[in-house]
């Protein structure tokens, strides 16, 4: 398989790749951009599955598709107990799906809308004539792949396709298990398949190597953050996070209207900034049946969420299965350990909601509302909206404050340039001690002041889960 290469800090081609960067990965897996432009999609539809589940993700595979550039000409679904052992599809729908394929005489791609096991995906490869089979995990993979820009999302990247190549070489290399000469031209050698193995083995065990490392510089950052307010952007793909983003942070970031248009995690101030700073990390989006391992490989990326003090849930309100989006959404954050820090859904796009009959916005069903009471109504690209948005963080986090009144000492007084960044100063009295602020402030900031001024007295305030939450990082 060709791929985008990758090149160490020091410019030189990583180690599994060529000079041209062209990686050690073995051909005819399906990855890369030599992906025919015409596609056509296949699906079962299981008896535990609606209608309504069904067409929503096979739409959503067509999605993807488009993301990739590919052009869908065509379905074949089918309902049955199970997928067949074989090939997927039954018989006589595979026969359909053979003559979909073979309508036009142009390179087809086809994409199932499932996991599939490797000989299932060759069977389907070998009987429709396709110049390319991809399951559902395969599709996003090398979204993934083509999307990731930074050296952690690539190596995360290429960590979980290869470990699903794994076992797909043997369905890949079959009829080419031809021996390769040993040392000095004797022995048997290694053949082709056990030589690409190796090298997918030695590979995988240098990116573990990578990602370990670059999860202990994380851990680094991370310390540094101590004792800060902390947001982070979760939420479906496509939802809107990297809009609002750089609404409430003023950030240049990659923005388009496509599945995981961005997949590396930024950290920026919120603008305007409040007294006490508050850091808004923008993490990937999630989808339906995204891929275990992808997960796994993605924990640094996704520890944003979980070192949060809130997240923003984003939701596009547009879309007929934001509840569904929801429910994915949170069963992610909770199989990352992130289930119960404290969340604000947002309800993004309200601008693309069918009007009323007077022209009016329409409302999202009050069920719906109901259903999440604590959220806000915006779209990101409303101005007095992503304000109610900023509001709303800040509100959040204000819940902590206390008040407390601190003694400077005359001999001090150049403390007071951090009391007055770090504090609303509510008084301010002079006597023969020095000078007394009465201030509202932060816990966490309150105790880094005690080290260097006198807390005379603080409001008497159980501390608040965030507060408890971000006393222990």
């Amino acid at each position: 398989m060709s791929g985008a290469g990758e090149k160490n800090p020091g410019g030189q081609p990583a180690e599994g790749t060529d000079e041209q960067g062209q990686t050690d990965e073995p051909e005819g897996l399906g990855f890369g951009p030599e992906l025919p432009r015409r596609a056509v999609l296949a699906s079962v539809q299981l008896p535990d599955v609606s209608e309504t589940d069904f067409r929503e993700s096979l739409a959503e595979l067509g999605r993807l598709a488009s993301t990739l550039g590919l052009a869908v000409e065509g379905e074949v679904t089918q309902k049955r107990q199970s997928f067949d052992s074989a090939a997927y599809l039954g018989p006589g729908r595979l026969a359909d799906l053979t003559t979909v394929v073979k309508s036009r005489s142009v390179p087809t791609v086809v994409l199932l809308d499932h996991e599939v096991s490797p000989s299932q995906a060759r069977q389907v490869q070998k009987a429709t004539g396709a110049h390319t089979v991809l399951d559902r995990t395969a599709v996003i993979l090398e979204i993934f792949h083509r999307h990731a820009n930074s050296r952690q999302a690539k190596a995360q990247v290429e960590l979980v396709r290869l470990q699903y190549m794994a076992p797909r070489l043997r369905e890949a290399l079959k009829g080419g298990d031809r021996q390769r000469g040993g040392i000095g031209g004797k022995g048997a050698g290694e053949s082709a398949m056990e030589l690409d193995r190796r090298k997918l083995r030695d590979r995988i065990a240098q990116l573990r190597d990578e990602i370990d490392a670059m999860q202990t510089e994380h851990k680094t950052r991370s310390a540094r953050r101590q004792g800060l307010r902390r947001v982070a952007l979760c939420g479906y793909t496509n939802a809107g996070k990297s809009t609002l983003f750089r609404a409430l942070t003023g950030s240049e970031v990659y923005i388009a209207d496509k599945l995981f248009a961005t997949l590396d995690t930024t950290v920026r101030q919120l603008s305007p900034e409040p007294k006490n700073k508050i850091l808004v990390s923008d993490t990937i989006g999630f989808i339906r049946n995204l891929p275990t391992k992808l997960v796994a490989s993605f924990k640094t990326t996704l520890d944003e969420a979980l070192e949060a003090n809130l997240i923003l849930h984003v939701v596009d309100s547009a879309d007929p299965a934001c509840e569904r989006h929801i429910e994915t959404t949170n069963a992610v954050l909770q199989e990352i350990g992130a289930g119960e820090v404290p969340q604000l859904l947002v309800f993004n796009k309200i601008d693309k909601l069918p009007r009323n009959e007077d022209g009016s916005e329409a409302a999202l069903p009050e069920a719906l509302l109901q259903r999440f009471p604590r959220h806000i109504l915006i779209s990101a690209k409303r101005p007095e909206d992503v304000q109610r948005a900023h509001a709303a963080i800040v509100a959040f986090f204000d819940r902590d404050l206390v008040e407390a009144e601190l003694l400077v000492p005359y001999d001090r007084q150049a403390l007071r340039g951090p009391i007055f960044a770090l504090a609303e100063v509510l008084s301010e009295d002079h006597d023969e001690a020095g000078t007394r602020l009465r201030v509202r402030i932060d816990p966490i900031a309150l105790r880094q002041l005690a080290r260097d001024v006198h807390v005379v007295g603080a409001q008497n305030q159980a501390p608040t889960q965030s507060e408890s939450k971000r006393a222990k990082e």
